[in-house]
């Protein structure tokens, strides 16, 4: 058994699962993995996503330890995400996960052009 803030789990997955368990989570982190964020970057680089949306799900990132929220005593107010330690660790889980949905597309759909998803993640 697996034991996390007072639930149980049968498996590590289930664990998994259930603090990645929307896609805005994982776009988050994959925009975070770049580098440190202001709420309003984030906000233009996941256009789709709402405020209120993004602001619950870095509550959720937050919680679970996954990114650190660092406010800045200046006005206006500052606020800056990063990835933690643990947070960092997804890199590769998400770099397998993107080239996946590349071969997918590929074997699938098709792929008109690449955009900032790609492009961010292969500056490095």
């Amino acid at each position: 058994m697996y034991y996390v803030n007072d639930k149980e789990f049968k498996c590590s997955v289930g664990v998994t699962l259930d603090i990645f368990n929307d896609k805005w989570k994982m776009s988050i982190i994959w925009h975070l993995l770049e580098n440190d964020k202001r709420f309003k970057d984030l906000h233009e680089e996941i256009s789709e996503i709402t405020q209120k949306t993004l602001t619950v799900k870095l509550k959720e990132l937050e919680s679970k330890n996954i990114i650190h929220r660092e406010v800045f005593a200046v006005v206006p107010p500052k606020v800056v995400y990063s990835l933690t330690p643990i947070g960092k660790k997804l890199r590769p889980v998400l770099e397998n996960m993107f080239n996946w949905g590349i071969d997918y597309v590929e074997e699938f759909g098709t792929i008109s052009d690449i955009n900032t998803c790609e492009v961010k993640l292969f500056k490095k």
